[in-house]
């Protein structure tokens, strides 16, 4: 897990795609407004079954180039892939809609050749993430399927703990993270059960992407934050409480002390979680007799407990409603959840 705050402005910046340009209004995050970039490594059996593409439906494959629809891949650890090209190079990113900024492993850096932002520039050179800085640096080409985007910022980060799970599990180490950075510009559809992610190409193109089919959905309001998360109501065992919508998260995580002043039972797990720049830190499990999504009832949900402390801002755990931790990848992928950051709505099924 990757906690982002700084000091600084990062304007939403102009972008070629394929042959347009598609230009971002000036928008900057405010200080000290970055959210969690979830990089959960397992030290732990999977808890998913291995990746696999999956083919795009017809009715998703977008028209006049007015739309991109990728296939994704699940890895073991519960996450969705994506695979890109960066500066002409194959790259495997995590798509982690809890990820403000796109991201890229520091060991990675040199293969791929990127650069370091210029002090000159409108762009941060660093980012102050969970205490210590990171660099940012500059992808010159990031192609999503036919669509290029140029000069991307990416922060470097660490992502070794993620790479050592992985090779435990005998898979691919992710090269980076694909964040809310380019989700939200680009109005992406991600279809959680389905793992097909379609961004809009032409940003003068108005309205949804085609062949999209809610019915049966209930439609979830989500809420963005200053730092570009996205939050949804919720209550747990009756009491309100705000839930980040997270991919990132390999399954649902409630913050310790929230479930501890619930008096709800804790159990041991051998699972634990590590973060940029955060020690390890322990998994424990809970049941919650009645856990709710928007309209969405779930009876005797199984989550994950642990200390959420440096990852969601202590203001935020302790707010009215508070956030209470991370909605993650098992029950997106088992509610057929659809994440629609045109519209800022999840639908999720019963």
């Amino acid at each position: 897990m990757l906690r982002i705050f700084q000091n600084q402005t990062f304007p939403l910046r102009a972008r070629v795609l394929s042959s347009r340009v598609f230009n971002r209004k000036q928008r900057s995050l405010s200080p000290c407004a970055w959210a969690a970039l979830l990089l959960l490594a397992l030290a732990a059996p999977a808890l998913a079954a291995p990746r696999r593409a999956v083919p795009v439906r017809p009715a998703l494959i977008p028209r006049a180039l007015q739309f991109e629809a990728l296939p994704l891949e699940r890895s073991r650890q519960n996450h969705l892939l994506l695979r890109v090209t960066i500066n002409g190079k194959p790259a495997l990113l995590g798509v982690d809609t809890g990820a403000p900024v796109s991201a890229i492993s520091i060991a990675r850096l040199r293969h791929f050749g990127m650069t370091p932002a210029l002090p000159n520039s409108e762009i941060p050179t660093r980012l102050r993430i969970n205490g210590s800085f990171s660099n940012v640096a500059i992808a010159h080409s990031l192609k999503l399927g036919g669509l290029n985007l140029i000069d991307e910022p990416m922060v470097a980060v660490d992502l070794g703990s993620s790479s050592k799970a992985a090779k435990s599990m005998n898979e691919q180490a992710i090269d980076g993270i694909l964040g809310a950075d380019i989700l939200f510009p680009t109005h992406a559809v991600l279809d959680c059960r389905a793992q097909v992610l379609i961004l809009k190409t032409d940003p003068k193109v108005r309205g949804n992407a085609p062949g999209l089919d809610f019915t049966g959905f209930r439609r979830v309001p989500m809420y963005v934050s200053a730092g570009y998360n996205l939050y949804v109501d919720g209550r747990l065992n009756g009491r309100p409480a705000k839930l980040m919508v997270d991919t990132g998260a390999f399954a649902t995580l409630l913050h310790q002390r929230f479930v501890r002043r619930m008096k709800i039972p804790l159990r041991e797990s051998p699972f634990s979680s590590a973060a940029v720049n955060l020690a390890q830190r322990g998994v424990q499990f809970a049941t919650i007799s009645r856990f709710s999504v928007g309209s969405v009832h779930m009876r005797d949900k199984q989550v994950g407990v642990m200390d959420l402390e440096g990852l969601i801002r202590e203001g935020m755990l302790d707010s009215t409603p508070p956030v209470a931790g991370l909605l993650g990848s098992e029950i997106l992928r088992r509610h057929s959840g659809i994440i629609d950051f045109g519209t800022k709505t999840l639908y999720l099924k019963l």
